[in-house]
This record gives structure tokens, sequence and C-alpha cells, in this order.
């Protein structure tokens, strides 16, 4: 076979040329896998929520935008003495360190047990230092325990017990349930915490009905006596049916202003068309009796959040939207004044 000059001259260049095809072919689906990787993270439920053990109702909420839309670490606030204790033993001021928190609502069989008819898991995501809150822990602990690499500490707490534990320099779980087993169950979670679509059945089943960049939200069943002869309940003579079977998930957004959405996932269209008529005649109610009442500020929004509520059903969900007036929420997370109360003694 003749091999030409020109042959061996171009063999360098087609080799090169398809190198650069490969590198490229590389680059284009590493950087897909990025977007997806991204695009699957921001569909997930944020991480304190997956942790969270199984339970009747879920509550979130991410701090920092509502701090930034309230300046609630600049809110003084007068302590009590025991927490008082707490932030001088910790260093840790919730209105200023806490950026996240999530909830997990557990339903009691007894309901006039030392948990009273709900117990409580919680995940919290802020600025600690673990140190500092380990040796507090140690120092109010009547026992400890290891589970899965970490330390549980269990606090005596008006006749219940807190089981608290830090999963990381950043994250501390906590859960006053009669069993260990939901510390556990958040401590097994946090072993596959890289998986985004991990956490509890009832994330998996309503997360999705979350609105995308909610700030805070809450899902799950009511589950709970409505009255007691089992009837609906009643507002101002008004039936207001709400039955245990219905699933409700509200939340909290931003766009431009503050966004109320509540959803009741009704059993059938019947029942979400009575919730919708009913919360509808409650509010053209409330509109009514609150029509140039307003005396203050305070009531003005109050009347202003009610004249922006509307009802609307889709098929067998009700849903309620409204909006949330600026100062009406800084009125929220406020502390009222307190006589005698010195701001800037409260400041050091």
């Amino acid at each position: 076979m003749r091999v030409t000059a020109s042959r061996v001259i171009g063999w360098p260049a087609r080799l090169m040329h398809r190198r650069t095809r490969l590198t490229i072919s590389i680059v284009v689906i590493v950087l897909l896998l990025l977007a997806g990787a991204i695009y699957l993270r921001k569909k997930a439920p944020p991480e304190a929520a997956r942790l969270l053990p199984e339970s009747d109702g879920i509550l979130y909420a991410d701090l920092r935008p509502l701090r930034a839309a309230t300046h609630l670490d600049q809110h003084p606030v007068r302590h009590d003495p025991e927490y008082q204790k707490f932030i001088d033993a910790t260093g840790i001021e919730v209105e200023r360190d806490l950026d996240e928190v999530a909830f997990a609502l557990h339903r009691m069989d007894d309901p006039h047990g030392p948990n009273g008819p709900v117990a409580f898991s919680e995940v919290f995501v802020g600025h600690f230092d673990g140190r500092k809150l380990a040796q507090y822990l140690s120092s109010v602990a009547s026992s400890t325990e290891t589970y899965a690499g970490h330390t549980i500490y269990s606090v005596p707490n008006d006749g219940r017990t807190v089981r608290v534990t830090l999963l990381g320099y950043d994250m501390v779980a906590a859960s006053n349930t009669p069993s260990a087993e939901q510390i556990h169950s958040i401590l097994d979670r946090h072993r596959t915490a890289a998986l985004p679509f991990t956490g509890s059945s009832l994330l998996a089943a309503h997360y999705a009905d979350v609105p995308l960049l909610s700030l805070a939200w809450g899902l799950g069943q009511i589950g709970l006596p409505l009255s007691d002869d089992g009837s609906d309940m009643k507002v101002m003579g008004l039936s207001l049916p709400m039955t245990p079977q219905a699933t409700f998930v509200a939340s909290l957004g931003w766009a431009g202003k503050t966004r109320l959405r509540v959803e009741e996932i009704a059993p059938d269209e019947a029942a979400a068309k009575a919730a919708t008529d009913s919360m509808t005649n409650l509010l053209n109610l409330a509109r009514t009796l609150m029509n140039g009442n307003a005396n203050d500020s305070s009531e003005r929004d109050i009347q202003a959040l009610v004249n922006s509520a509307k009802m609307e059903q889709r098929k067998n969900r009700a849903i309620l939207t409204a909006t949330i007036p600026t100062d009406f929420l800084q009125r929220l997370v406020s502390p009222p004044a307190q006589p005698g109360a010195n701001p800037q003694n409260d400041q050091k």
C-alpha cells in the first residue's frame, strides 16, 4: 500500500479532532448530569424535612427570608430565666441563629397522657457551637445513648423525655415521643440524606402538592375529633365540613407579596364543594361584619387579608388563597412590648 506524505501529515490532525469531539461529548454529558441533579434537588423536599420520621403531619419553615422581611433578629426579646441559662451556656439565640425548622406531628393514642394529643420530632438547621451545645446537653441529661455513631441525650421535661442529638455542625434533632424509635429513625435517614427523594411516606405522597419555592408549608390530616358528637364543626353558626379523611396542604410563598395557600384534598368532589361553599359563606360574613369597622392598622391589615381571600374548587380539592400584608406579618413575629423592658439591656 502506498503511503503519501499528505496522509502521514494529516493523521495527527484527525486524531486530535476525534479527541476534541470526545472531550466535548464528555463535558456535555457531565453538564447534563449536573443540570439534572440540580433540578432534582430543587424538586426534592428540604433535607431537614426528609430526615423526619413517619408521622401524621409535617411543618417546615425557612426562616431566612422571614428574618430578612420582618427583621426578626433585630427585635429585642426578653427571655425567661431558664431560656436565658440555655443562651448563656450555648450561645444560641433562636431568633438570630436558627435558619430552618422541620416538625413531625405524631398523634398520641392517649390524648390525656404526658404528651397530650400530639408529640413532636424536630430537625433544626442553623449556626451552632457543637462543643458548647454538647456540654450543655450533658449537664441536663438524665442519661445518654449511642446510636449510629451519635450520642443521644435524654433530657427530662414536664413528665416527658426529650431526646436530642447533634447530626452535624449545623443540624440538631430532637423528639419527645414516648419511645426512642423516632430519634433512631432520624439518625437512620441521616445516613442516606444525600438521596434527594428519601423521606417519610407522607412527604413522598404530598410534597408534590406544595407550591414551588414556598418559604413555609405544612401537610397532613387533621385526624382529631371535630366536635363532641362527631358532627361538622361550626363557626358563627355556619357548618364547616372538614373530615378527618381530608388531607391539608398549607403554604406561604413570596411573589412580590406574601401569599397564603391552603388546599383541602377531600375524599370526593361533593365534600370539596361543601367545604368551598362553607368557607365562601364564612368569608362573605366576615367581610360584612368588618366592612368599615377597622379602628387601627392591625384591624385594617386583618380586613385586607380577609378581603383578599378567595375560594375555588378543583375536582376533589377546595383551595383558599389570600395575601398577607407585610405589616401584619411583622406584627405576628414581633414580640409584644413588656412593661419595664429595656431593649438596650436585652441586646447585651
